[in-house]
């Protein structure tokens, strides 16, 4: 889990960066990423369903450690979500992508474990970390807990994906290298992510089962987006 700055993440990778070059046949982080698109929810219709917030987090949190606490967790009936940006968490089960020799900040645990009774694999599972219980907000309160179905939107696109991890109590904002992968953002732990603009929704009381079935996520978080957009059009009707 992300617990540095982008910037101290980069500063650190160019300390801890080998003098030599990689041994042949070990695969390194830094990927062009590949953008895939799930489902036929638009992101514009789901960004502008949150457009408005009503904070149910009791504080703020921070984007990174050096940041101001400035991102609250908004609510609605159907959801709870943040507007942050986008480190990088390679932990879990190690492959070639994450692992301790491309991540200096590498554990190979996460906080939900696979059906199997392993640990989610970072590289190629899609899902968030949310912010560890404290005073600010308890997520588990509020209907999300490991399995439960997040929206993750940047620009104009939309991924599916799981709780899946459980990070630093005060900063927020942190998803899987396939997450970010998936919406076209460099997934490099040592200074990959975004610094702003990614949106995460997480749908209340909903769990995929068995957790790394992602099909299984993209069906159900498809459902829950549509009926979460539609809604708010119904309520638009009826305002009429």
């Amino acid at each position: 889990m992300r617990v540095q700055s982008l910037t101290l993440a980069a500063a650190s990778a160019a300390l801890l960066a080998p003098t030599a070059a990689p041994a042949v046949g070990v695969a390194t982080a830094r990927t062009e990423p590949v953008v895939r698109r799930e489902g036929t929810v638009p992101a514009a219709d789901l960004l502008a369903r949150v457009r408005d917030c009503v904070p149910v987090s009791r504080g703020r949190y921070r984007a990174d450690e050096d940041k101001s606490a400035a991102i609250p967790v908004c609510g609605t009936k159907e959801a709870v979500f943040w507007k942050a940006d986008m480190d990088i968490d390679c932990d879990g089960r190690p492959g070639s992508r994450c692992n301790s020799r491309t991540d200096p900040l590498f554990s190979d645990a996460t906080a939900y474990e696979q059906s199997d009774g392993r640990y989610l694999s970072a590289e190629s599972l899609p899902f968030i970390v949310v912010p560890a219980p404290s005073p600010i907000w308890d997520y588990r309160a509020h209907g999300v807990h490991g399995g439960a179905v997040a929206a993750v939107v940047y620009e104009d696109r939309v991924q599916y994906a799981v709780v899946g991890d459980v990070g630093p109590s005060g900063i927020i904002g942190e998803a899987s290298y396939a997450t970010a992968k998936a919406l076209g953002i460099r997934p490099d732990p040592r200074g990959g992510g975004t610094p702003s603009g990614v949106t995460y929704i997480v749908f209340k009381d909903s769990r995929v089962k068995p957790i790394e079935d992602h099909q299984a996520a993209v069906t159900l978080g498809e459902r829950l987006a549509r009926e979460f957009v539609q809604g708010e059009a119904a309520k638009s009707r009826k305002g009429r």
